[in-house]
């Protein structure tokens, strides 16, 4: 039998029990990818992180996985990550340099303990409002968006008000007529700049705590709409968490805070 340690943050909160849950397990070299995605199957997070040392260009390999899929980016993770290698791995410098199937992904530290992602800005498509596209949002949200996007893996619906969006109660089986791997909705914050929850049940995940890589898709959406840069956001799911984002031409920062929640062991 083998053992591998496996920790467990929360990421984009102060708090415990908030925010969105991440498992990160450090690995000396690769897994079978089938005992990865048995493992984050087992976990049942929204995804589980591995990391390999690299060194040279970057600092480690990251990879991530949902309980069905690997995905190619993600965010929450991300930033688990680095807090765990932060605070519990005595990684001693203050950026972290991750070779990813995103390319290279940065995350510093500041004295404070806030991290910053550094993640390559997505590219949105837009869709007529009378597209087949946008009717499907239409039967799935049951609330006509203001615009429909889609960006590298999830479509966007833009909806009329931050009370719209913390009402939806989404028709999941509607989102396998999507080509996509989810669905984000956001709408103009009453508090915050934007507000958003994120769906994505094919990637076993119905509703999503707090996503970063969806604000890779928001972020120059709502930039060029309320004219700035720097945007203030929460995703208002019911953990909820709260992001700092700067839209930085072909990139985007994205901030937030992260606590341990488990560390222990597994057995396989």
């Amino acid at each position: 039998m083998k053992k591998l340690k496996i920790y467990q943050a929360d990421a984009f909160t102060k708090q415990l029990f908030e925010g969105n849950p991440a498992a990160v397990i450090p690995l000396e070299t690769w897994l079978p990818d089938s005992v990865m995605q048995h493992i984050a199957a087992e976990n049942n997070l929204a995804e589980t992180a591995f990391i390999v040392p690299t060194g040279g260009k970057s600092d480690y390999h990251l990879r991530w996985f949902t309980p069905y899929i690997e995905v190619r980016l993600c965010g929450h993770a991300t930033l688990a990550t680095a807090h765990i290698l932060f605070e519990q791995l005595g990684f001693d410098k203050s950026e972290i340099r991750f070779d990813s199937l995103s390319g290279i992904l940065t995350v510093t530290k500041q004295n404070d303990g806030l991290l910053t992602l550094n993640f390559p800005t997505d590219i949105l498509r837009g869709y007529d409002l009378g597209s087949k596209e946008a009717t499907i949002i239409y039967n799935i949200l049951s609330i006509k968006p203001l615009a429909v996007f889609r960006g590298r893996d999830d479509f966007m619906a833009v909806l009329p008000s931050e009370s719209d969006v913390a009402s939806l109660k989404p028709n999941f089986a509607g989102l396998k007529n999507l080509d996509a791997r989810g669905l984000i909705a956001t709408a103009k914050g009453d508090t915050v700049d934007f507000v958003s929850r994120c769906f994505f049940p094919e990637a076993g995940v119905e509703e999503d705590p707090v996503t970063g890589s969806a604000h890779t898709t928001m972020i120059p959406y709502w930039a060029k709409k309320l004219d700035k840069n720097r945007l203030f956001a929460r995703q208002i799911s019911l953990r909820g968490g709260n992001l700092v984002c700067v839209l930085r031409d072909e990139r985007v920062d994205i901030s937030g805070y992260a606590v341990t929640y488990l560390i222990g062991d597994i057995f396989y």
